[in-house]
């Protein structure tokens, strides 16, 4: 049976903290070794000595305990954030009360969205990459994430979604307000190489549902933006799902500007 990374990483903690306790028995007997010889006390210098190689085999025998403690070899941490780690972080989420959903190869806990980085021993939190990988440790900081108000600039974001909106709207000239897919929106913010991976589907989703969420609805000009729905949007490709703090999925694919509302 696969060891999990829970136990392991309280195993390794367990074993530091006793080896950390013989580290300061051991430090307590050269103190007291030191003030025999200060005193020229020659019976408690050679009681203190004697314990004093007493205390260092034990001490040798718990950093041994500590260093053979970690059960995961070279390669099978890897192994295991690709196989089992998201599995496993859910679970210990669930039992303290947090909910984490999976899409698109993204773990949502709202408003967080965290990737898992196996080559790097490393998961991102949003645009933070961490080496914090205990999942009892990372689902505190979750839960606390959730606790703070998210920063995220919609009127700047609106007004962007806007001029990228009237670049292929007014062009077109056939409809006055069209619908247009959101993809066509995303690609034209993600056309500079690499700025997908900097900002990708579930990171723009997540963006449009704070907007949808929390407006503005208006842009400075006045046009008001709104997100309808395909028919069989669960077919439909091009979409871009998120889950709110509900566990809700929300799906979106068309975004409209009208004007006179």
């Amino acid at each position: 049976m696969t060891t999990s990374f829970e136990q392991a990483c309280h195993d390794t903690e367990t074993a530091a903290a006793s080896t950390l306790k013989s580290a300061t028995e051991l430090a307590k007997l050269a103190r007291a070794l030191q003030k025999a010889a200060k005193e020229g006390n020659i019976g408690a210098i050679k009681r203190g000595a004697s314990r004093l190689d007493g205390a260092l085999d034990t001490l040798r025998q718990e950093v041994a305990n500590a260093v053979a403690t970690w059960p995961f070899e070279d390669g099978g941490e890897t192994e295991y954030l690709k196989e089992h780690y998201a599995v496993e972080l859910r679970s210990v989420a669930e039992k303290n009360g947090l909910a984490i959903y999976e899409r698109d190869d993204r773990l949502i806990a709202y408003p967080s969205i965290v990737r898992i980085f196996p080559g790097d021993h490393a998961i991102g939190i949003d645009k933070k990459k961490v080496s914090t990988l205990r999942p009892s440790y990372l689902t505190e900081i979750l839960v606390n994430n959730q606790k703070k108000q998210p920063r995220f600039g919609s009127e700047a974001f609106l007004e962007s979604l806007y001029k990228v909106y009237r670049q292929f709207a007014e062009p077109a000239g056939l409809l006055k307000e069209p619908v247009m897919p959101l993809a066509r929106i995303y690609e034209i913010f993600t056309s500079l190489p690499g700025s997908s991976r900097e900002y990708d589907k579930t990171e723009f989703a997540r963006s449009l549902y704070f907007l949808e969420s929390n407006g503005p609805t208006h842009t400075k000009s006045g046009a008001r933006v709104s997100f309808p729905a395909a028919a069989g949007t669960r077919s439909v490709r091009g979409i871009f799902p998120f889950v709110g703090p509900d566990g809700q999925v929300i799906t979106y694919y068309g975004i409209q500007f009208s004007r006179g509302e």
